[in-house]
């Protein structure tokens, strides 16, 4: 299972091992009994540590989430009021979306990429990657280049009045933002 189905579909509930929540015997209408694990909690716990570890997968996950925190903190796009959902596509398993200034490009299929996949979007300029779950520190296979700039044209396309032409790998969800509102630089204090 890729870093982006785990991530969306777990939001950090991973266990490196199966789960027993406490409970009883289980009595069925039709006689059946389905032994439970007398209420004990030997099972049911949660690994916090398991981000740490650098040889697991886990360790990417959390830096996923530090990513997604940082997005936040510097677009401020969960409190944005514009939200809007402009494909879904059961055939390709994609989703975009905006939120805020922001483009989100999901690709859920398990082997099928996309180049040149058309997005629409609201507002026109310049976009550039600002997330990428296919990188490295993610766990992720580097297949998007970070410098490449995606220009909108007029024209409607998924009931968005402009659209742009992106690279849309396989299990991997990509934000893009506007020029403007691209997060800045930090520059290492020393």
């Amino acid at each position: 299972m890729s870093l982006v189905n785990v991530y969306i579909f777990s939001q950090h509930s991973c266990y490196s091992e199966w789960i027993d929540f406490p409970r009883g015997d289980q009595h069925l209408p039709n006689g059946r009994l389905i032994l439970g694990n007398n209420f004990s909690y030997d099972k049911c716990r949660r690994r916090f540590d398991l981000g740490d570890a650098d040889y697991l997968r886990y360790h990417g996950m959390q830096e996923f989430d530090r990513a997604m925190q940082h997005l936040e903190a510097a677009c401020g796009f969960m409190m944005s009021k514009h939200q809007y959902i402009s494909r879904k596509d059961e055939g390709d398993r994609i989703i975009v979306f905006e939120r805020g200034n922001l483009v989100f490009v999901f690709n859920f299929h398990w082997t099928n990429s996309y180049s040149d996949y058309r997005v629409g979007c609201l507002k026109p300029g310049k976009y550039r990657i600002v997330l990428d779950s296919d990188d490295p520190l993610f766990g992720g296979f580097n297949r998007i280049d970070h410098t490449a700039e995606y220009f909108s044209f007029e024209g409607w396309y998924n009931d968005r009045p402009r659209s742009f032409l992106v690279y849309a790998p396989s299990r991997t969800a990509v934000v893009y933002a506007l020029v403007e509102d691209e997060l800045k630089p930090v520059k290492s204090q020393g």
